[in-house]
């Protein structure tokens, strides 16, 4: 696409009312702005021109916090990275997902990608979406004509596709609480440490009850998750993956390290498991 030279329209509306007649106004090819640490990139390197640029950061109902709710745990569709790994609560029932957010990019990326962004640009290898996928994240989606949930399994399409549709935006994701101990880890491999995108990702979340969830990102289209009971073996969790040959690694070398990145991971979240459950076990004593 070539570059009209035509600078996009900045907008800045204060609530969701105003947000949905900017998105009417303007139509698909706008793009909303929260962190802006994809999009600002992309306009950069000249792969986006948006017509019109709509910035989030004021819209009184789109929240940055992190708050319990029901049963689960709500992160706000403005909620970046760092108050993820800064919240007192996620570490001792979702610590592959604090995991999965202290390595997205550097500490300024971490300062200003929000998590539900990270979510929408649908990327295969993004390190937050497996972690979600494997605690059961359930999406809050919201348009001018009503609201509507959904499990984050069937928000991806496909590379840089979701099921949102014209007008919709993300409002908020909730991780539900375990009902049993649980034990979960987050690991990837990549070239380089740091802000390097992930070659294999892997989440896995291992229930008391001998439920075992993984979830994979970067070995297939989207992201996946994949349910088995404890004594399912490993290589069929990890024949589900289909993974490609890119700049970051072959098809070939993904697939032989998946599982090994799986192996590692599982190790971790049975630890874990077997620690949440200890001062249960005290207490029956």
């Amino acid at each position: 696409m070539a570059n009209t030279g035509v600078r996009p329209q900045y907008l800045r509306p204060q609530s969701l009312a105003e947000l949905f007649a900017c998105m009417r106004e303007h139509g698909p090819g706008a793009r909303l702005l929260a962190g802006g640490t994809d999009l600002v990139v992309r306009m950069k390197k000249g792969y986006a021109f948006p017509p019109a640029i709509i910035d989030l950061k004021r819209v009184s109902e789109l929240r940055a916090d992190i708050t319990e709710r029901d049963g689960c745990v709500r992160i706000g569709a403005r909620a970046v990275m760092t108050d993820l790994i800064e919240n007192k609560s996620l570490p001792q029932h979702f610590p592959a997902l604090v995991e999965a957010a202290l390595v997205v990019g550097s500490v300024q990326i971490r300062n200003r990608a929000t998590l539900a962004g990270n979510l929408c640009n649908a990327s295969p290898a993004a390190d937050t979406a497996p972690a979600l996928l494997a605690h059961g994240a359930l999406v809050n989606l919201v348009s001018d004509t009503g609201s509507r949930q959904l499990a984050l399994g069937d928000f991806f399409i496909g590379p840089g596709r979701t099921v949102l549709a014209p007008g919709e935006i993300v409002e908020s994701i909730d991780l539900p609480h375990p009902a049993e101990p649980t034990g979960g880890a987050f690991g990837r491999l990549t070239r380089r440490h740091g802000v390097d995108l992930a070659i294999v990702s892997v989440c896995c979340v291992a229930r008391a009850s001998g439920e075992r969830r993984f979830a994979f990102g970067a070995v297939g289209p989207r992201p996946f998750v994949v349910t088995t009971r404890q004594d399912s073996p490993l290589d069929d969790v990890v024949a589900h993956a289909s993974p490609i040959s890119d700049l970051r690694a072959g098809a070939d070398y993904r697939r032989a390290m998946l599982p090994v990145v799986a192996r590692r991971t599982l190790s971790t979240a049975m630890q874990r498991l077997q620690a949440s459950r200890e001062p249960r076990s005290r207490d029956n004593t």
